[in-house]
Parts: C-alpha cells; sequence; structure tokens
C-alpha cells in the first residue's frame, strides 16, 4: 500500500503574478491593440489562479458552495457540501476491516438485515437491542470515482460501522446490540451521512472508523462485488475534547498509549484518511472525510 504526499507548488505557478507584470509592462507600447482582450486575459488568469489549491490540484466544486464537508447532527435531512474541499490526491488506502466487520465474513452479518439501510445508526436492529450513548456525532464521506476524472460516485453505497464510547463493537464484544453499524446509498453528489455518536478510544488503536464501498446497494447488501475497505482516522483534538465528555473517561487514558504515527494502520500513512472535525459536546460534532476510489 502506498500513500502520496502533497507537494510545494511549481515554481513556474508560484510566479504568475510576476509574469503578468513583466508582460504588461513589456507591452505598453501595444495598449491601443489590448483594449477590452488583455483586460479578459488577466481576468481569466487570475481566475484560473483562484481556483487551485496549494498543491497545484483543482478544488472539487460539486455542490456549488463553499468550506468544507460539514452535516447537521439532528433531524433526517443531511446539509452534506463538498464545497472547495480539495480532490484527494490518491485512492482512499485498502485497510483491515478488523475482527469485527458484521458483513458475514468473520461471523455475524448485519447486512441481511432489513432494517440495515438507514442513517441514524444509534440504536440496534432485528433481534438485538440497546441504544448507543455518547457525544452525538455525524459523520459523513463523500465518495469520488478517480476513473471519472472524480467526478462524484452516485447511487454507490457504503457500510459503515465503529466502535462504543466503551471500545466495544456491536454484535461482538457487545453481543446484544447490533448498533453503530449502517448502509446508505451515496446522493447525486457523492455523498453519505450517518447520525452516529463519537467512537470511543479502546487501547491498542487510534480512534476510528471503518467503511467499505460497493458499487450499488444491492451489492453492499449481499457483501459481493466490493470496491474498497479502509478506514477514517479521527483528528487528534477534536478526540480529546470528546473524551473530556462523562462517559468516555477510559478513553482520556487510552489515548495517550497510541499515536497515528504508531498506529498498526495508519503508521505508514494517513493523508488519504484523516477526517475533519467541527461542533462541541453540546451541539454535536460533525466528521467529515472525501475520499476517491
Amino acid at each position: 500500500m502506498t500513500h502520496e504526499h502533497d507537494h510545494e507548488p511549481d515554481e513556474w505557478d508560484l510566479g504568475l503574478a510576476h509574469d503578468l507584470q513583466q508582460m504588461v509592462q513589456r507591452r505598453t507600447a501595444l495598449k491601443m491593440l489590448a483594449g477590452a482582450g488583455a483586460a479578459a486575459f488577466l481576468a481569466a488568469c487570475a481566475s484560473e489562479a483562484t481556483t487551485k489549491n496549494p498543491a497545484g490540484t483543482t478544488a472539487a466544486t460539486t455542490g456549488g458552495s463553499t468550506g468544507n464537508t460539514t452535516a447537521n447532527t439532528t433531524g433526517d435531512t443531511t446539509s452534506a457540501t463538498t464545497g472547495s474541499a480539495s480532490t484527494p490526491t490518491a485512492n482512499v488506502p485498502e485497510e483491515t476491516a478488523g475482527p469485527y466487520p458484521g458483513d458475514g465474513s468473520n461471523g455475524p452479518d448485519i447486512l441481511t438485515e432489513p432494517d440495515v439501510v438507514r442513517s441514524d445508526i444509534t440504536t440496534s436492529i432485528g433481534s438485538f437491542t440497546g441504544t448507543a450513548e455518547g457525544v452525538p456525532t455525524s459523520i459523513s464521506l463523500v465518495v469520488l470515482d478517480s476513473g471519472n476524472n472524480h467526478a462524484p460516485l452516485t447511487n454507490a453505497a457504503v457500510y459503515l460501522w465503529h466502535a462504543d464510547k466503551d471500545g466495544h463493537y456491536s454484535m461482538y464484544t457487545a453481543p446484544d446490540a447490533s448498533y453503530l453499524r449502517g448502509v446508505q446509498e451515496t446522493d447525486a453528489n457523492g455523498i453519505v451521512t450517518f447520525h452516529s455518536i463519537w467512537p470511543g478510544c479502546y487501547d491498542g488503536r487510534w480512534p476510528h472508523v471503518h467503511f467499505e464501498v460497493y458499487p450499488s446497494l444491492a451489492d453492499a447488501l449481499e457483501a459481493k462485488n466490493k470496491i474498497v475497505t479502509s478506514q477514517i482516522a479521527l483528528p487528534e483534538a477534536e478526540c480529546a475534547a470528546v473524551y473530556a465528555a462523562t462517559g468516555y473517561e477510559a478513553s482520556v487514558t487510552n489515548l495517550t498509549h497510541t499515536s497515528l504515527a504508531t498506529d498498526m494502520v495508519f503508521r505508514d500513512g494517513w493523508d488519504q484518511e484523516l477526517g475533519t472535525a467541527t461542533g462541541d459536546n453540546d451541539n454535536g460534532w460533525a466528521v467529515s472525510l472525501t475520499i476517491s476510489v
């Protein structure tokens, strides 16, 4: 598995303003011919320059608004936009599903449950019981198609799961529950949003969220034709803020025992997997990650 990293801007790109100034100075004698054409040229150059991020890659503009991907943490309506979130420099890496996938590959299979297609994953479904308690958190993935010029991957499906606040996984170490697992179909912008809680940090792993991407909802429910299995790494400062809340006491200690640099999954690079988070413990958090597959 390889990870690509951003690079500094090319030298010629950093000199754009200077080059334009020199061009204008050299063409002072041709002002009569420049007219509106020169103005249009300068405006076009300025416009092109503003559409690139510091690494020189075109910013994603799906949804037509600015700002990082955000999602509300209450209600049934997803309010997510890709805005100025940078297009990933590489496909999201393949990672382990871990010992608790719940997709039939290692024991129980929640994908056979009719109610698994849902946005709110805090409750148990099927014959299981229990509701996950913790700091409310929405988790959004923006899925882009690297084979189609990073256009949104629509009508694909995402199966997402993670640990509860105590670091337990439903159907396994929390065997009576089936919460914190769900499937959704990507919308016209390639977005899925799950309403959940902030995962706890258990000993030996950096706080994270698991997910699998499938070509269609039908494929996801049969766990076939999987495109990728990967994980979202949660940002450190926001983890520390959440773990100050009641109920996350064990996570405070466990977080001091690990780091992204030493984590068994993320230590070889996490640039395509590190989510962003906004919010607070009182009003809830929104975690988001834009990926290419």
